[in-house]
């Protein structure tokens, strides 16, 4: 009898103890109360379905479409005897892809990417962008971007939704057309 009653004052004690706690946590999550528990389970995921106007829908370029602009990007390049670097950046600047092409400059790798992020961020050649440190000079001091002629953003729906930069040749001119090239693939 007196083992009974042990084992049912035990039982006791951790079932108060296991709600005690699922009160002092606010009642969040599943908990289990049994003789052989050591405490609470972990708490379950919360889940929110949103209703409404409260989510946004971007269209973003694919992995075969940035492959493919990069590679028209590279043989304008190569047409014209120039060694590039291509980059191809998402909406939101995150790099989706890079090429430093055969015989590229060091430095092309890293500008490529800039100028893809700038002209993505701006929706506008950066060719164009130039102009505008005229009147916003601090513009340039802008972390990531680059403002030199040589990247094109990629738009659908009149909306950006890529950049694409190529850096290496002897002038941004250059640079452009080639990124212009890649960018005119996916029309």
């Amino acid at each position: 009898m007196k083992h009974a009653r042990k084992l049912s004052k035990r039982t006791r004690v951790i079932t108060g103890a296991s709600v005690a706690a699922a009160v002092a946590l606010g009642g969040v999550g599943a908990y289990s109360a049994s003789a052989s528990d050591t405490g609470p389970a972990a708490p379950a995921a919360a889940v929110a379905n949103v209703k409404g106007n409260t989510t946004t829908s971007t269209t973003h370029l694919t992995a075969d479409a940035a492959a493919k602009a990069a590679r028209a990007a590279l043989r304008a390049a190569a047409k014209a005897n120039q060694k590039v670097s291509v980059a191809v950046v998402d909406r939101n600047g995150n790099t989706l892809l890079t090429v430093r092409g055969d015989g590229a400059g060091p430095q092309s790798y890293e500008s490529a990417v800039k100028k893809a992020y700038t002209a993505v961020s701006w929706n506008a050649p950066t060719s164009e962008l130039t102009g505008r440190l005229d009147q916003a000079p601090t513009l340039k001091d802008i972390p990531g971007t680059l403002f030199l002629a040589g990247g094109v953003p990629v738009t659908a729906k009149n909306a950006p939704i890529a950049g694409i930069g190529v850096a290496g040749a002897p002038s941004g001119t250059l640079d452009e057309q080639f990124a212009q090239a890649g960018a005119d693939t996916l029309r």
